[in-house]
């Protein structure tokens, strides 16, 4: 499945030494740092988007290393005479405070691209510094579109449900897992994913320790999903183990706790705590020698 997406942003980042090492491997020879225009670029994100879609984080960790070396182009036009930068560096920016449309932590993929400065392309780099060249759009492909009420693969079957249509409370979109190759970014008018474009850059300091927190988010939510998979599999041995990881792996952290006190209440109800001890309740008689070892 072919999946193109667009996303928003702006601005110049500046070029560290393992920058350059990182451009010259992709450049025929050295660069110096005044002969490069760099900036960073929004690539796509985990917010579902105006097709009712959207990248899991799993993807997007998957999908960031292939964008490495990737083009960046004009409307997805794929001709050399459109090759106007390339991707040198990708990484994910995890936002746990910010809260998805799907109840997750929001996070995006982050890409640093690189022009060679040159009299035909100095237009191009005052649009991108003046905001005019902002948007983007990534092209890339995916194995599943996974349905978030039924959980089928819509690559492969026609579940019923329609994308942005509402079934009992629950939105339906389709999560674009198995990320299988990218192939460009390019700059376009009007995005699908509305945060999708060129960024300015943020200090690394403050991006770390949002990383740190999300890495803990991301840790604890597995800790939950797996307490609730166990607790609901207690309470009712005719579950299915699978379809409930499934489903604990869709819910947020708010529905997940609702569910582990549900299912922790029935569990216990089902298979109530014995104490291993019994008291007697009768007086036990005991020897006159045994006397002298009570105080």
């Amino acid at each position: 499945m072919r999946v193109v997406k667009e996303t928003v942003g702006g601005g110049d980042t500046p070029v560290a030494a393992q920058d350059l090492e990182r451009i010259g491997a992709l450049a025929r020879k050295p660069l110096r740092q005044e002969e490069l225009y760099t900036f960073s670029v929004r690539l796509c994100d985990n917010e579902i988007d105006r097709d009712f879609e959207r990248f899991p984080a799993q993807t997007l960790e998957q999908l960031a290393p292939m964008f490495v070396g990737k083009a960046g182009i004009f409307d997805h036009q794929w001709s050399a005479q459109g090759q106007a930068a390339r991707i040198y560096k990708t990484e994910v920016v995890y936002e746990p405070e910010r809260m998805t449309r799907a109840g997750d932590g929001y996070c995006w993929l982050k890409g640093y691209a690189y022009m060679v400065r040159t009299d035909s392309n100095r237009d191009l780099i005052a649009e991108i510094e003046g905001g005019i060249k902002k948007e983007v759009s990534v092209g890339c492909a995916v194995e599943h579109a996974v349905c978030s009420v039924c959980g089928c693969d819509r690559n492969r079957s026609d579940c019923g449900h329609e994308k942005g249509q509402d079934y009992a409370g629950q939105l339906c979109w389709a999560d674009l897992e198995g990320a299988k190759d990218a192939y460009e970014f390019s700059f376009v008018a009007v995005p699908a994913q509305p945060a999708a474009g060129v960024v300015k850059g943020g200090r690394q300091g403050l991006s770390t320790r949002l990383e740190e927190e999300a890495a803990l988010g991301r840790k604890y939510l597995e800790e939950l999903r797996g307490e609730v998979v166990r607790l609901s599999l207690l309470a009712d041995r005719e579950l299915d183990g699978r379809a409930m990881k499934s489903l604990a792996g869709k819910l947020s952290h708010q529905e997940l706790e609702e569910l582990r006190k549900s299912y922790a209440r029935r569990a216990g109800e089902r298979l109530p705590l014995n104490t291993q001890l019994r008291y007697e309740t009768r007086r036990a008689s005991f020897d006159e020698e045994n006397r002298a070892f009570l105080a």
